[in-house]
């Protein structure tokens, strides 16, 4: 299981310019590639929708060794749905609690050194007011969960991950693959779970000879797979591998495999011109605002 890493989270977004804005301004982290599409992706990459889309990654550094955040925005759709599935991610930088303090940016002193402020759409970003690690700064997501033992043992014993800490009276358990890697927090939110239509998707690589042997592993244990082991081609770039599941609550987790994937993650140079272009192209927002209408709800 050491050959696994985590990668990135993928939010939907409904305002791009103010989510860009927070991600680069306020968090300090760059865009590492930018990509349009005309149609929906086969793995629902952009949640259940047909139409025009784009997908932006961000974050400290390159995805080989950085949590980064996948940033999923429908040409159609002005906003999502929270439910209680996504609970935040924690990440350490007294430098981004300085951008949103100079920004005007709304922040709220949780414990002493930590704050609470939150993105475009309602993402929850813990932000811990210490100098920034050198490697990544992002230290977990944190996922709500309905009955913890059962995650656990779902997260732990079938996706191999191991337990750093369980707290049964905080009913709280962190995990991960490595060391020195995201992690991920497992918290019970005292009933269902609801995951809106804002529903996110955590992203996991392994060795390609692995995703069979998972997908075989979650039917023999009869366990929900989203997206049988299927191959997504992205034009000019490596075609990669994924499957996708769904834990006891219904998280989203895709596993891709690493060595296609390396590849088709490297940093694009051209990335925050490219998003910076399709953010200056895009009249969504005047086409609705012209006809007197709001953009959907999803």
């Amino acid at each position: 299981m050491a050959a696994r890493r985590a990668l990135h989270f993928v939010f939907k977004v409904g305002d791009r310019a103010r989510t860009a804005r927070f991600y680069r301004e306020l968090l300090g982290m760059r865009v590492l590639r930018h990509e349009e599409f005309e149609e929906g992706c086969k793995a629902t990459c952009n949640g259940p929708y047909d139409g025009k889309w784009s997908k932006t990654m961000v974050g400290y550094g390159p995805e080989d060794n950085h949590f980064v955040a996948e940033l999923t925005y429908n040409y159609g759709i002005g906003e999502y749905r929270l439910g209680n599935d996504f609970l935040g991610i924690t990440l350490v930088s007294s430098q981004a609690v300085s951008n949103a303090k100079k920004m005007g940016w709304p922040l709220k002193e949780v414990t002493s050194g930590l704050f609470e402020t939150e993105a475009p759409g309602g993402y929850k970003f813990y932000l811990e007011d210490k100098e920034q690690l050198k490697q990544d700064p992002v230290w977990k997501v944190t996922l709500g969960v309905s009955d913890l033992q059962q995650s656990v043992s779902y997260w732990s014993g079938l996706l191999g991950m191991k337990i750093y800490e369980k707290d049964e009276e905080k009913q709280r358990a962190l995990l991960g693959y490595a060391d020195n890697q995201c992690k991920l927090e497992l918290k019970a939110v005292g009933g269902a779970v609801d995951h809106g239509t804002a529903f996110g998707r955590i992203a996991f690589s392994c060795p390609k000879e692995e995703l069979p042997n998972i997908e075989a592993l979650m039917q023999k244990e009869n366990q929900k797979i989203l997206t049988p082991l299927v191959s997504l081609d992205t034009p000019g770039k490596a075609t990669v591998q994924v499957v996708i599941l769904a834990d006891p609550d219904g998280h989203e987790i895709c596993f891709v495999g690493d060595e296609a994937f390396r590849e088709l993650s490297k940093v694009d140079p051209n990335g925050e011109k490219l998003l910076d272009d399709a953010m200056a192209a895009d009249n969504s927002d005047k086409w609705f605002a012209d006809r007197n209408r709001k953009k959907a709800s999803a």
